[in-house]
């Protein structure tokens, strides 16, 4: 398998710049066991995820921006349900 093979290739700037940024973000959600430092990071995710569900350069008729907007929207999903446990420890 190559090092690239199954990642997102979205031809956008905003979603380039932001790919990183949640990634580590995802990472450092998973390997934390605490559920305060998951939500801590779960919260900045969807600050992050925010940004391009909020891009002002968004066509819906655009495979790119539907496949942000898609992935975008799994995270802003994840981040919440990692708050909403949170909130019940």
């Amino acid at each position: 398998m190559h090092e690239h093979e199954g990642e997102a290739k979205i031809n956008c700037p905003t979603f380039q710049k932001q790919e990183p940024i949640m990634k580590g973000l995802t990472n450092k959600i998973n390997t934390n066991k605490e559920i305060q430092e998951k939500a801590k990071f779960a919260e900045e995710l969807q600050k992050e995820v925010a940004v391009l569900l909020s891009c002002p350069d968004h066509k819906s008729e655009n495979l790119d921006c539907k496949n942000c907007h898609f992935i975008a929207m799994l995270r802003k999903k994840a981040a919440d349900l990692i708050i909403k446990a949170k909130k019940l420890v």
